[in-house]
């Protein structure tokens, strides 16, 4: 049985769902055709559905798949606050000057996927069911990881250590907080002292692990 580890990169995914203090806009005014509004970007409808339809269909493949979906609960809002998540560590990493090369983001994937002794359907099946990353997003979920850890650092922190995750959300406030986050009524309603939307929690919750360090086998069960 693969083990559940968690892993700070997610952060990418997540942390700005869990961010204690962004301010941002709620759901209004209206933009038609987009999900959210993040700044100046407009996530679409269309980008979030396929988004969503990239998950299902994977977790449908999936053994575990089933497992997924039932934690997912609104997979549609779930994947918006990602979607949102991401833009605003971009922002982070603009106001920062800080890049991540393919380079980087490759040599992350392969320090993870040597915790499953090469075996790269398990490494897949694992973010699958774990983080509900979709085989097409595995490169992005990489860049997060790494992105996540170079912001740290730049702070002055180790990535993984407490006081780099809370100066990473402190981060990932202020640029929220400049950009401004406004979400289609239709997915919920934009709750900046809670950074989430509606009342949902991502059911992909994250620690302060290393993500190359925290995939792994284990040896905890057959």
């Amino acid at each position: 049985m693969v083990r559940r580890r968690t892993a700070v990169s997610i952060a990418a995914a997540g942390l700005l769902l869990a961010a204690p203090a962004l301010t941002a806009c709620g759901s209004g005014p209206a933009h038609p055709g987009a999900a959210a509004v993040v700044g100046d970007h407009r996530i679409t409808v269309s980008s979030l559905e396929t988004a969503v339809n990239d998950l299902r269909s994977a977790a449908v493949k999936s053994p575990q798949g089933q497992q997924l979906l039932d934690a997912a609960g609104n997979l549609s809002t779930q994947m918006l606050g990602r979607l949102v998540a991401d833009q605003v560590l971009q922002q982070a990493l603009s106001d920062a000057r800080i890049s991540v090369s393919n380079g980087e983001v490759q040599q992350d994937r392969q320090a993870a996927l040597a915790q499953f002794s090469g075996n790269e359907a398990q490494l897949n099946s694992t973010l699958l069911v774990n983080y509900g990353v979709a085989p097409n997003d595995i490169d992005h979920f990489f860049y997060r990881d790494v992105a996540s850890g170079k912001l740290i650092q730049s702070l002055g922190y180790q990535p993984g250590s407490d006081g780099g995750n809370t100066a990473l959300a402190q981060t990932i406030s202020k640029a929220a907080a400049s950009l401004g986050v406004t979400v289609n009524p239709r997915y919920g309603a934009w709750d900046a002292k809670k950074a989430t939307i509606a009342t949902l929690k991502d059911p992909w919750v994250v620690d302060k692990t290393p993500v190359a360090a925290a995939v792994t086998t284990g040896n905890s069960g057959t």
